[in-house]
């Protein structure tokens, strides 16, 4: 038994090097030196808390589409190949009344008390408590789907949990694992959280890793043995497969081109009108056509008087312009490029709260193909009711009178000539 023990320990190790040395993997694509997966977790907790305050106020609706919930699980959708699909099983299917948390006031509440306890919970014990006990209620369709919600509040305890990841689990393990249930899913949980422990110098104590090596191994992106002993069908559906997965990691790469382009330009111009700018805490090393923004931006970030929580969320803003020599922030801008836009609204509004004196201008960058979206988000109740002002800016707007705006501009304001309001 322990020699088994031992050459499954030894093929694992071997997996998980290949995982790691894959350039076009999940965890090279989604888990590391990736900007949008660590923006993710404030902005999903934010959209969890909303979850939590439209049920205790009564004004959480009877369908998906259009709640705080749908945004919650956007925000997920969009991290893309482990979470893509993650908010299917929330979808209001009214000829099954599943899941049953839209109609049922009862089932709600109990759905909106469990967010909280996963919230608020300090410990291991306190979420698979609140786990067990929304599985005693029986809330039909409200499985551990749940669970990739809980990741992103407790990403060292809770593992996502959808088909593929089942599907590679039972590969890996020799397993015949089902999807449904809590049950199984604990246990589940119990032989990851085990197997991270013994491989955590390879993978991390952030369970994204070792879930996304199942979800690799599942999908049969990652294969285990050797393929000449695949069916033809087999090798045929694999190559797809690698094909499908080369173009995603191609496009996440110009998608990433495309944002360093617009902050350089951001860079640039409040550079150019004399402001000290810098650009987002996890970007500054980056560049774009040999323009380092190290170069243009400031060394650290100035002193602010706010809750670290809140800091480290402004932090991660695309481009600031502060006034020269001073904490006062005078622009701010979030580029969404294919993430949500209303997670880079929620950062421009927790810097508006907190530190804002009311003059400074928060904009939007987007894509020219997102300019509806941008319309709809900023259009939301929660945002016009709020009094805080944010305008949008077009890439190929911005990208086009770049210089104009730097040769030409007295102060800030210039940038209103590019600007857009969403009526």
């Amino acid at each position: 038994m322990e020699r088994i023990h031992f050459l499954m320990s030894k093929d694992l190790t071997q997996l998980i090097h290949q995982y790691k040395s894959d350039t076009e993997s999940v965890y090279n694509t989604w888990f590391i030196n990736n900007d949008e997966r660590l923006k993710a977790f404030r902005s999903i907790r934010r959209g969890v808390l909303q979850v939590i305050e439209d049920i205790r106020n009564k004004k959480f609706g009877n369908d998906f589409k259009g709640s705080s919930l749908e945004f919650v699980l956007t925000c997920i959708a969009e991290q893309k190949q482990v979470f893509e699909g993650a908010s299917h099983p929330f979808y209001w299917k009214p000829k099954l009344r599943i899941p049953d948390i839209y109609e049922n006031e009862q089932n709600k509440t109990l759905f909106g008390q469990f967010l909280e306890s996963c919230v608020y919970a300090k410990n291991e014990d306190q979420l698979i408590n609140a786990i067990i006990k929304l599985d005693s209620f029986k809330i039909k369709g409200l499985g551990p789907a749940v669970a990739s919600i809980i990741y992103f509040l407790h990403p060292t305890i809770i593992p996502p949990f959808n088909t593929a990841i089942i599907n590679g689990f039972n590969t890996l393990f020799k397993d015949k694992k089902k999807l449904g249930n809590w049950t199984e899913y604990l246990k589940i949980r119990e032989v990851i959280i085990d197997t991270n422990k013994k491989h955590c110098r390879d993978l991390s104590l952030d369970l994204g890793a070792m879930t996304g090596l199942l979800f690799e191994i599942g999908t049969q992106k990652l294969a285990m043995g050797h393929d000449e002993y695949l069916s033809e069908q087999d090798k045929t559906r694999l190559e797809k497969l690698i094909e499908k997965r080369h173009k995603e990691a191609k496009k996440e790469k110009e998608d990433e081109n495309l944002h360093s382009e617009m902050q350089y330009h951001l860079l640039k111009i409040g550079a150019s009108l004399g402001y000290d700018v810098i650009a987002a805490a996890n970007d500054r090393s980056r560049s774009w056509n040999d323009n380092r923004f190290s170069f243009i931006s400031l060394k650290k970030f100035p002193e602010l008087s706010t809750e670290v929580e809140t800091l480290n969320s402004i932090k991660l803003i695309d481009v600031l312009w502060f006034e020269k020599d001073s904490n006062k922030v005078v622009a701010a801008f979030e580029v969404e490029k294919s993430t949500s836009i209303y997670s880079g609204i929620l950062r421009l509004n927790d810097l508006s709260y907190t530190i804002g004196k009311g003059k400074e201008t928060l904009y939007l960058v987007i894509p020219d193909s997102r300019e509806k979206d941008a319309i709809l988000q900023l259009s939301r109740p929660a945002i016009k009711n709020s009094n805080i002002l944010i305008k949008y800016i077009c890439f190929s707007e911005l990208r086009q009178h770049c210089d104009a705006l730097c040769k030409f501009g007295d102060n800030y304001q210039i940038i209103e000539k590019i600007a857009r309001m969403a009526c």
